[in-house]
């Protein structure tokens, strides 16, 4: 073929003299998995959703507002500075007993994140059902905005007009 790369085109999926294989030997269409294939697929995403749904049944059952419970943040500790996770297992809390309006107000980035990874989990499961692999490709641009976002949540939550986003 004139103006066709060779190595563009591709092979016939037999031989041209040998007729295409018939019988038990014939190549399978699309299957369905069996049960134990799409338990080991999805696994891994199991285990993680049970990972963070223990990780919430505990700041739900054990409140972090009463003291004494859970560490204080060490930068706010030793510099009074508020750091973009601070009053995140109060808005955890708050979220786990559906009170999303006090979880905003503790950290609204933390709701951001939980409503995030509850996207980002679903489209983990189907694909892994699928039997593909999950990628996130975020490229400088996007991790550059989301640090620059979280930056200025930082730099705002610590003005005094800022008040307002303080946990």
């Amino acid at each position: 073929m004139r103006g066709v790369d060779a190595q563009s085109r591709k092979p016939p999926p037999y031989s041209t003299t040998t007729p295409p294989p018939t019988g038990p030997t014939a190549p399978a269409g699309p299957t369905r998995p069996t049960a134990a294939v799409l338990a080991g697929r999805l696994a891994v995403p199991a285990g993680v959703l049970a990972a963070v749904a223990g990780a919430f049944a505990y700041v739900g059952r054990v409140d972090p507002n009463e003291p004494g419970h859970y560490p204080v943040c060490p930068l706010l500790r030793f510099t009074g500075i508020y750091c973009p996770g601070c009053g995140g297992l109060r808005s955890a809390h708050a979220f786990v007993h559906g009170d999303v309006l006090t979880a905003l107000h503790a950290n609204a980035p933390a709701v951001a994140g939980f409503l995030g990874f509850a996207l980002l989990w679903t489209v983990w499961v189907v694909r892994a059902a699928r039997g593909r692999p999950l990628r996130i490709d975020l490229g400088p641009v996007h991790l550059w905005t989301l640090g620059a976002l979280l930056l200025l949540f930082t730099v705002v939550r610590n003005l005094p007009f800022g008040g307002w986003l303080l946990p």
